[in-house]
């Protein structure tokens, strides 16, 4: 693979768990009003990008929100499982607030790492980035040299970044956030070395969004701008 493929991140729109901070990971909660008008300012914000193809998980607010910025292109929406939000299990429906009073040891502990504990019938970080980003990477292999867009959820973006960048995924609560409707652009170089060109992006919230960086080319590490990674091996074709 020796051209770049730009991955167009996003999360789904608002809806009204967003709003009153419910654990909603895998309950299928549609798109607020307010949701639908993000994702309507996004997709004409990349109403010029040259886009091959868009994915989402199978969730009714990312499917929603997949379809408003695949209308722009004429492009339909293909599903993929492995995109979900993570699993909250007992927790879903309940505020945080609620959680902490009910289940105070549970909560304790996933504050403490939320990456390797769950609550019950709940999912890892590690089980998210398990199924997430080998969906990633092979979308990545997919659509070598083009630009793709894939509707996800706050967690699993943020720990497929986590995983992507190299950052500790015990903290990716802590570290990152991802605003309804944010965008990110991911650039790959080959599937296993990505470079993050926009995080958490929401300029399109007023009437004009800010402009799409460009691909990087010259100004980055030796693997990139040379074919050649930091060892001196030639990249993969």
């Amino acid at each position: 693979m020796s051209k770049t493929t730009r991955i167009f991140l996003v999360r789904h729109g608002a809806t009204l768990s967003t709003a009153e901070s419910r654990f909603s990971g895998s309950a299928n909660v549609p798109l607020s009003d307010e949701g639908r008008e993000q994702a309507q300012r996004l997709a004409f914000r990349l109403r010029n990008e040259t886009i091959s193809a868009v994915y989402s998980s199978q969730l009714g607010r990312a499917i929603e929100t997949a379809q408003i910025l695949a209308k722009t292109h004429k492009l339909t929406l293909q599903i993929r499982e492995g995109l979900q939000e993570i699993s909250h299990g007992h927790w879903e429906g309940m505020t945080r607030k609620e959680v902490d009073e009910k289940y105070p040891d549970e909560a304790a502990a996933w504050e403490e790492d939320p990456f390797t504990y769950a609550p019950k019938d709940g999912e890892t970080g590690l089980d998210v980035t398990a199924r997430a980003l080998p969906t990633v990477m092979d979308i990545v292999r997919s659509h070598p040299g083009e630009k793709v867009l894939i509707v996800s959820h706050k967690a699993t973006i943020r720990l497929l970044l986590s995983s992507l960048l190299g950052f500790e995924p015990r903290r990716y609560r802590d570290a990152l956030d991802q605003s309804p409707a944010a965008l990110n652009i991911i650039d790959f170089k080959d599937p296993v070395r990505a470079r993050l060109t926009l995080f958490n992006d929401t300029s399109h919230y007023a009437e004009t969004g800010l402009a799409i960086p460009a691909i990087p080319s010259d100004r980055l590490s030796r693997w990139w701008d040379s074919g050649t990674d930091p060892l001196g091996r030639p990249d993969e074709k």
